[in-house]
């Protein structure tokens, strides 16, 4: 069974070179797995600004093992968005601890709910579990999105804090 690597997850900027790399394969991903009107993953352009944060996960070394962003939509509610685990560094934890990160920081700026939206094809089944072990919970569509049958919602409420996720890494759109 793979070990957790240990990490040092901190804000960053998406146009870095190796993190628009991981992106540009999670773009890939998503557009090779779900219809062109389906894929809600943001680029690296859109990943910055306000109301949003985005955050990468590095080992000792510095290499890059993940990502996450997250959206504000309301003064109390948030958008989980453009999670990602590098390819080598899945089944490591990276995902959990990514997961793990950005409740805590919703939960710090007062949000009182977390929201997403992952795929429905089996490529996304990992994302479903880890979302599930961290107390996501299906839900209609949110904010913009409409129903979509590519497309599944969920919600964390976090009035008792963030969880800490299970195992587990995760493609998310």
């Amino acid at each position: 069974m793979p070990t957790t690597v240990d990490l040092t997850i901190r804000p960053d900027d998406p146009h870095r070179p190796d993190v628009l790399a991981l992106l540009e394969e999670h773009l890939a991903d998503m557009y090779a797995t779900s219809p062109a009107e389906s894929v809600h993953a943001l680029d690296p352009a859109s990943l910055v600004g306000p109301g949003l944060t985005f955050w990468t996960a590095r080992d000792a070394t510095g290499a890059l093992l993940g990502c996450a962003a997250l959206k504000q939509l309301a003064a109390d509610d948030a958008e989980l968005k453009s999670m990602r685990t590098a390819g080598a560094a899945r089944g490591r934890g990276v995902g959990g601890a990514l997961l793990a990160h950005v409740l805590a920081e919703a939960v710090a700026r007062g949000c009182r709910t977390v929201h997403l939206e992952t795929g429905t094809q089996e490529y996304f089944a990992p994302a479903r579990r880890l979302y599930a072990r961290a107390g996501f919970v299906e839900c209609p569509p949110f904010g913009d999105y409409v129903e979509d049958p590519h497309s599944v919602f969920y919600r964390r409420d976090l009035q008792g804090g963030a969880p800490t996720p299970g195992r587990g890494a995760a493609p998310h759109g």
